[in-house]
Formats: C-alpha cells, structure tokens, sequence
C-alpha cells in the first residue's frame, strides 16, 4: 500500500472520528455520568468494537446488511435499546439518595462491553465500512494484508479522538464540585446515553 494512500485513509478516519456519532456521544455520557475510569474503559470498548466492525465489514457482512433489511433493523434496535437501558440506569442510580450522596456511577467494566457492543453491531458503520475502505485497496497486493493496516490505522486514530473526547468530558465533570452539580451532571450524563440510542434508533438505510 503506498503511502500517500494510507495517508488519506488516516485523514479521513480522523475526520470521522472528530465528528460527533452515538459511539463518541456515549462516550460522553460515560465521562459525564460515571467519571474519568468508566470513559476511557468506554474508549477501549469502543476501539475493539471499530476493529471488530471493520473485520466483518471487509469479511463480506457489510455486503449482507446492505441487502437484508430485517438483519439491519434488528441490529439498530438491539443497539439502540441498550444505549437507552444503560442511560436510565445512570438517571435512576442518580435518583436513589440524597444529593449529598454520589450516586453509584457505571463501572468501568460495564462501560467497556457496552461500547464493544456499540461499535461491533451499528448497522450503519458496518456497511460504510464495506463501501468506504475497498477503495483504498490495491487489487494486485494482498488482501488480508491491506485490511490488516486498515484496521489497525482506524482503530488507532479513532481511538486517539475518541480519547480526546472522552478526557475533554471528563475534566468538564470533574469542574462541578458540589454534591448538587455532581448529582446534575450524572442525570445528563444519563440524557447523553439516551441520545446516543435515540440517534442510534433513528438510523436508515441508504
């Protein structure tokens, strides 16, 4: 793979990374409900989703969601549900004790194999993945090869951004120091999750 090739793939993963999607808006969500810890474990759910999506998308299943509109809606509304849950776990979790008392934000752990779902099953990314990264493909060089790097460069870059996004919420928790703001930002950060499957939710087919 040239060089100059690679390069506009990267500059067009970090784009896409800078733009705001349901995966960076549940990454906030994370760093505004549950802290630091819980955005970046969110981050690295989010990374090995991307992998794993780009995998299938370049292994033919981009192809598959494409054509199927059943396989495609189910995994939209799977996805969707399960960003909305989480979001009214984190406002309910906020609403169990006074204001005086932090409410029990969502683990690290929970925030991860959230998001690894998130980034493995969105329909939409998959099937981008299948139109978008074939054309950075050489025909006559390996296959396998050039997926790998295409994989690899993705999920570091959007890594990189997602992890901008995430320290930038985070610090932003962190500024609201009383018990009440503390209480605010977990119920917004419970919104934000529920935003992110809304949009998810609100996904078509092109």
């Amino acid at each position: 793979m040239p060089f100059s090739t690679w390069l506009a793939f990267a500059v067009a993963s970090a784009a896409m990374g800078l733009i705001p999607g349901p995966g960076v808006t549940s990454i906030v969500g994370y760093a505004l409900s549950s802290g630091r810890r819980a955005a970046l474990a969110s981050v690295a759910g989010m990374a090995l989703g991307n992998a794993v999506c780009m995998i299938v998308s370049l292994a033919g299943a981009g192809a598959l969601l494409a054509a199927s509109a059943v396989a495609f809606t189910v995994l939209k509304w799977a996805g969707a549900l399960y960003l909305i849950a989480l979001g009214v776990l984190a406002i309910a979790r906020s609403r169990s004790g006074p204001a005086a008392h932090a409410p029990a934000p969502i683990s690290p752990r929970t925030a991860f194999l959230s998001n690894v779902a998130v980034g493995t099953f969105h329909p939409k990314t998959i099937v981008f993945f299948a139109a978008f990264a074939p054309q950075f493909i050489r025909p006559e060089a390996s296959y396998v090869l050039q997926a790998a790097i295409l994989t690899a460069t993705f999920t570091i870059v959007v890594g990189a951004t997602d992890t901008a996004y995430a320290l930038a919420a985070a610090r932003a928790s962190h500024l609201l120091k009383s018990p009440g703001a503390r209480l605010w930002s977990k119920r917004a950060g419970g919104g934000v999750l529920i935003a992110a499957g809304v949009a998810t939710a609100a996904v078509r087919r092109s």
